[in-house]
C-alpha cells in the first residue's frame, strides 16, 4: 500500500545539499562503450526507477522484484511483505559514459535514505528495504566500501542498514508499474515522495543529468 507523507526530509536528502563523497573503490571506465546492470532497491520503486531514467549513462531502468521467489513476484503478493522480495529497480548502464560508483553515490545521497531499515519514508515493510543486488565481484567489492567509506565518515547520523547480496533473480513487476512517475506527475504521493528527489538530483548533480 502506499502512503503519502513528506519522504524527502529524511536524512539523505540532509545530506545531499552538502558535499556528498565520490567513491573511493569504483571500476575503471571502459574506453569503448558497454552494457552492465545492479539491481538497487530503496523503497517504492517508483521513484527509484523515475530517478536513474534520468541519470546520463543509464540506457534502461525497469521495476520489478528481487530477494524472493519467482512464483510470488507479484504486486499483490509481495506487498504483503512475506515474500522475501523487495520492490527494485534493475538500472541498465553504459559504464564508459558512467560509473558503479558514480550510480550508488546518486542512490545513496538523493534516491533514498539508507539508514531506515525495513522502510523507506511513508512505506513500510521489508519490501521497501534499502539493498543492492550484485552480479559479480566488482560490484560487491564497490558496493561494500563505498558503504563502509560514508559510515567511516560519518556521512549520515546513523549507520547504513543497505544490504549488499547477490541477485538470485530478478523478475519485472506488472506494466502499469513501468514508468510509473512519467505517466502519473500529479498522483500526490508522487508529488510529496519521489519529484524532490528529481530535483536534488538536477540541483546536486547536473554532470550527471540527462540533457
Amino acid at each position: 500500500m502506499r502512503f503519502l507523507g513528506l519522504a524527502f526530509l529524511t536524512a539523505a536528502m540532509a545530506v545531499a545539499q552538502s558535499s556528498f563523497p565520490d567513491a573511493a573503490v569504483d571500476m575503471p571506465a571502459p574506453d569503448s562503450p558497454g552494457k552492465q546492470s545492479i539491481v538497487l532497491a530503496g523503497g517504492c520503486f517508483w521513484g527509484i526507477e523515475g530517478l536513474f531514467e534520468r541519470v546520463k549513462g543509464v540506457t534502461k531502468a525497469t521495476s520489478g522484484f528481487a530477494g524472493g521467489e519467482k512464483s510470488t513476484a507479484h504486486y499483490e503478493r509481495v506487498s504483503e511483505g512475506n515474500t522475501g522480495h523487495a520492490e527494485s529497480v534493475r538500472v541498465e548502464f553504459d559504464p564508459s559514459k558512467i560509473t558503479l560508483g558514480q550510480l550508488l553515490k546518486v542512490f545513496f545521497s538523493v534516491g533514498h535514505d539508507p539508514t531506515q531499515l525495513n522502510r523507506q519514508g511513508p512505506d513500510t515493510g521489508t519490501q521497501y528495504r534499502s539493498a543492492i543486488f550484485y552480479t559479480n565481484d566488482d560490484q560487491k567489492r564497490v558496493a561494500e566500501a563505498y558503504i563502509k567509506q560514508l559510515n567511516d565518515a560519518h556521512v549520515f547520523s546513523r549507520p547504513i542498514v543497505t544490504q549488499v547480496v547477490p541477485l538470485k533473480g530478478f523478475y519485472q513487476a506488472e506494466a502499469y508499474h513501468q514508468r510509473y512517475l512519467d505517466n502519473n506527475m500529479t498522483n500526490p504521493y508522487i508529488v510529496y515522495n519521489d519529484l524532490p528527489k528529481l530535483a536534488a538530483l538536477k540541483k546536486q548533480y547536473p554532470q550527471l543529468c540527462k540533457r
